[in-house]
């Protein structure tokens, strides 16, 4: 029975100094400490003896810088897959996550009637399904080695809890999904069998923005 790893990694810093929730928003590249974080994640992988046979990656910039350096130190064609994409959000294009005294504006009451949803954005459960079927088809495409999806750190985070068969309802501040992190789920044929979480970056951390305007 062929045992497969799909690794989910999440993307590297972002140069955003203006402290914008980008979301889905076009155009917001790596920062220099986010390239590197990058490099280290290719550098991890390709100098420890895993068998990659794919890199895909959510269509938005962060996350194709961040595959680009594992696709190149493997020899592969980096693809693409919209179902990897940044969850969406209501609070999208603003400064919520630096100064979040802004959600006392009536107009945002909407938007925060259900954290259980959550009611701000794009439900749980609809990003663990699109996340799950492109963990599926990766891992039927690329039977018996490994391959690494890039992703972003809610949509990662949701997969991991639904594989782990826990609420998806969760608290932000306790979500074990750092930048450049590698959550890594192991199959035996078609049945889920494990993962474990690393983080290859991990002396890069220091002093980085780990949420969009935190």
């Amino acid at each position: 029975m062929a045992t497969t790893t799909v690794h989910l990694v999440r993307h590297g810093e972002v140069h955003n100094p203006d402290g914008v929730l980008y979301g889905r928003i076009p155009g917001y590249r790596l920062s220099d400490r986010g390239q590197a974080m990058a490099r280290r994640v290719a550098e991890h992988l390709s100098g420890t003896g895993h068998d990659v046979a794919g890199v895909v990656a959510s269509p938005l910039q962060r996350a194709q810088e961040t595959a680009t350096p594992t696709a190149q130190a493997f020899g592969l064609t980096l693809a693409t897959d919209d179902r990897l994409v940044e969850a969406g959000n209501h609070f999208e294009g603003t400064t919520i996550g630096s100064n979040p005294a802004q959600l006392a504006h009536p107009r945002y009451w909407r938007f925060l009637w259900n954290p259980l949803r959550p009611s701000w954005g794009e439900p749980y459960a609809e990003q663990v399904a699109r996340m799950r079927a492109a963990v599926d088809d990766a891992r039927r495409a690329y039977a018996g080695h490994e391959v690494v999806l890039v992703s972003h750190q809610l949509p990662v985070w949701v997969t991991r809890r639904s594989f782990e068969a826990r609420s998806l309802a969760h608290d932000p501040r306790r979500r074990e999904c750092s930048l450049a992190s590698m959550t890594s789920l192991r199959f035996e044929g078609d049945t889920f069998v494990g993962l474990h979480y690393t983080e290859p970056a991990a002396d890069l951390l220091a002093g980085a923005d780990p949420v969009p305007g935190a």
